[in-house]
């Protein structure tokens, strides 16, 4: 019986450090996947292939997804898989509309939108909740990317 527990208490450690690996990893590589098209398309594969599916995970995967559209070259591919990555930003809005992080995800891809997308209705209200409520933020690196969005 105590193998048995332990060899749980193994692998539900393992999948936590898995999954906080793979969110940290996001973090610290969504403003470099802008210039950099094979990192956003590991990070795309990462999150996609992750058993976690928390608010967070979906909104960076969708961060990811709208970023890949600068990558692309095929105006229908670009169209489509910034599409898909708004929507899943939305959906883990919907499911989490107080989270921090989750509200610089959608602040950053609608301000860095083009206009004609349509994509931008919530500029003002994301950079207000973000810059009231970002000491609740207790990562670092999504504070740094934080300050360098509101410069």
């Amino acid at each position: 019986m105590m193998k048995v527990l332990m060899l749980f208490l193994t692998v539900l450690f393992m999948n936590y450090s898995f999954a906080s690996s793979v969110i940290d990893e996001a973090r610290m590589n969504y403003n470099k996947a802008v210039q950099d098209k094979d990192l956003c398309r590991k990070m795309i594969d990462e999150l996609e292939k992750s058993k976690e599916k928390s608010p967070v995970y979906l909104a960076y995967l969708g961060g990811f997804q709208t970023i890949w559209a600068n990558h692309v070259f095929n105006p229908i591919s670009k169209l489509q898989s910034f599409k898909e990555g708004k929507n899943k930003i939305e959906q883990a809005i919907s499911k989490e509309p107080d989270n921090v992080e989750i509200r610089f995800i959608r602040f950053s891809v609608q301000k860095n939108a083009p206009s004609f997308l349509g994509y931008s209705n919530n500029i003002i209200d994301d950079r207000n909740f973000i810059i009231k409520n970002r000491d609740d933020v207790s990562s670092e690196v999504v504070q740094k990317n934080i300050e360098i969005l509101l410069k």
